[in-house]
């Protein structure tokens, strides 16, 4: 997303319906929703448009003045967002009415001085619009009845967005017919939030949200940060980027969303991708989990190279171990992240090694980095180690070249029962991809033989790498 971009920004106290505006508005489910409060508290951004203005829409996790220290970071971040948006909408419940926490998030936003439109939530129908009157209290100006969940009266929220950002007011003040009634996404799909199902949508309206919302650069390599829960994937992340975009405390969970930022790097931009830790679905609980996870598992899938944090300090468990073979079954460059380890002597540093080296085995010869995403110790070798997997993963070698390998790797150790490989070429890069022709079926550990041969001499130690055999 460009830098040129507007920024509005979603604020607000808890389960007032803000990610369910925010997905309402970029025209997909971006963010988790679910009807109990404090399921939100990253700092999301995502692109949107409307009437062919492009935007960023920051959502943010609920304002509260009283709460633990974890709800303390959550704040901050929200007061982050209203300190840096051009435009600022603050989500109201509509069937509560004014409470305290609105009352103080208004008196902020007064003394900002950051246009600010109150939109009062939750009004599914006409019989509630009245109740946003009550909100004129709050200093703010009109307040606008919409519902998130079901799309009602979103175009005119967003026409008046467009003239708060004072963006083409002769084409804002065309009316458009139906934009009261809005009931799916981009894609057509209906758009479930917190307190009901997609099925309430009211449908034959009109989306709010172009069919063309600000798309990521293909050409900028994404680098997915994936983990258990609590191993420090969030301190590495705005250690990373350099920048308290993430919420990091000791609970695990913490992380609920995909967090991407785009980073200027020496090896060139590079869009780094904080995500939920996943633990074992047999302990995965609640909804809120259960979503985060799929997103990160989204993440594994979409990126271009991931990172494997694991906690030094606890070892390599069995679900790092999974982890990192539902990484390898992806395809991806795999890094691997020995975090905490400022925290080990040197005897437990050996034993942790040894353990990795069993139980990771499968990842072949995957980078190792020993790193402290607190105090950022060895973390400047991991962009020249992610360039160096992402150059073997785009690798492509000569067919010549790879036929001179197979040859001298048959001639120096034959296949068992006569099996042999009659030609040889590279089919695909990302990962590399040989196809071998062969006269007959030949053993899987003779396929791991010539695996090897070919990463040692191709360089692709960094990267995962494909062979498919066709009998001739």
């Amino acid at each position: 997303m460009s830098a040129d971009l507007p920024v509005v920004g979603i604020v607000g106290r808890p389960n007032v319906g803000k990610s369910t505006l925010f997905n309402r508005l970029v025209g997909r489910r971006e963010a988790v929703v679910a009807p109990e409060p404090g399921v939100t508290r990253d700092r999301k951004a995502a692109g949107a448009a409307w009437r062919g203005h492009r935007f960023v829409v920051v959502d943010t996790g609920g304002w509260s003045a009283a709460g633990d220290v974890l709800d303390g970071k959550v704040s901050q971040q929200s007061e982050r967002a209203m300190a840096d948006a051009d435009v600022l909408l603050l989500v109201v419940d509509v069937t509560v009415g004014i409470t305290e926490p609105d009352a103080r998030i208004a008196a902020m936003l007064r003394r900002s001085g950051r246009p600010t439109l109150v939109v009062a939530n939750k009004a599914d129908s006409g019989s509630r619009d009245d109740g946003r009157w009550d909100f004129h209290r709050l200093g703010l100006g009109e307040a606008w009845a919409m519902s998130a969940l079901h799309g009602r009266n979103v175009g005119d929220v967003l026409d008046r967005v467009l003239g708060l950002l004072e963006l083409d007011e002769a084409d804002i003040s065309r009316s458009v017919p139906g934009s009261d009634e809005v009931g799916s996404d981009a894609a057509g799909e209906p758009i479930a939030g917190a307190g009901g199902s997609g099925e309430d949508s009211v449908g034959g309206g009109e989306d709010p949200v172009d069919e063309d919302p600000v798309d990521e650069d293909p050409d900028v390599p994404a680098v997915a940060i994936v983990g258990r829960p609590n191993v420090g994937k969030s301190t590495l992340f705005n250690r990373l980027i350099g920048d308290e975009r993430s919420v990091t405390h000791d609970r695990p969970g913490t992380t609920r969303d995909t967090i991407d930022t785009l980073v200027e790097t020496e090896a060139g931009p590079v869009r780094f991708v904080d995500t939920a830790g996943m633990r074992r679905k047999a302990r995965v609980d609640a909804d809120t989990e259960y979503y985060a996870n799929l997103r990160a598992l989204r993440a594994i899938d979409a990126c271009d190279v991931s990172l494997l944090v694991i906690d030094a300090a606890e070892g390599v468990t069995a679900q790092d171990q999974r982890l990192a073979e539902r990484i390898d079954a992806s395809g991806c460059p795999i890094l691997v992240l020995l975090n905490k380890w400022e925290t080990l002597d040197p005897e437990h540093r050996e034993g942790v090694l040894g353990e990795l080296a069993r139980r990771l085995h499968f990842v072949g010869e995957a980078p190792v980095l020993r790193i402290s995403a607190l105090t950022g110790r060895g973390v400047h070798r991991l962009v020249p180690a992610i360039s160096a997997a992402m150059e073997a993963y785009e690798s492509r070698a000569p067919t010549a070249k790879v036929n001179e390998i197979v040859q001298l790797a048959q001639s120096a150790q034959p296949a068992p029962g006569g099996a042999r490989v009659l030609y040889a070429t590279q089919a695909a890069t990302q990962p590399p991809t040989f196809t071998l022709f062969a006269n007959r079926e030949i053993p899987a550990t003779y396929l791991r033989y010539l695996e090897r041969r070919l990463r040692e001499e191709l360089g692709l130690a960094k990267t995962p790498l494909k062979l498919r055999v066709r009998r001739r």
